[in-house]
């Protein structure tokens, strides 16, 4: 197994429970790990047979711009792209930050890390629909 990660993509999206969130958007920061077995691009140096960063920040940034009012929500769907699209892909951690959320506190952000497994939180109905 193998780790394949991205960290800090940034992006401005329109998620949020208040409607002046939703209208005006705010900044996140995402990071994903994602855990698969690409034990055979070790000796075929073949991109085919790996997990691409360039594929994964577009799954990310799709889901990034679908407004939804949960960031659980976001996380889900970013994984369940993942895992659509590569099937050597066992397990996504997701970590969504809102870096200026309205809640009156002096903080770097907050919002949401999660670990789906193919197998696990979401099962392979969700997946293949």
């Amino acid at each position: 197994m193998a780790c394949v990660f991205i960290k800090n993509m940034r992006f401005h999206a329109k998620h949020g429970v208040l409607m002046q969130e939703r209208k005006v958007g705010a900044d996140f920061i995402v990071s994903i790990q994602v855990m698969a077995d690409i034990q055979k691009a070790f000796t075929t140096d073949c991109v085919e047979d790996i997990i691409s960063y360039a594929t994964l920040f577009h799954l990310v940034k799709r889901e990034m711009d679908i407004p939804s009012a949960l960031l659980e929500h976001v996380a889900a769907r970013i994984a369940t792209s993942i895992f659509k699209v590569f099937d050597k892909a066992k397990e996504v951690e997701v970590e969504i930050t809102k870096t200026n959320p309205p809640m009156g506190a002096q903080c770097d952000g907050a919002g949401v890390r999660e670990t789906f497994t193919r197998h696990g939180l979401i099962d392979d109905e969700y997946i293949n629909k």
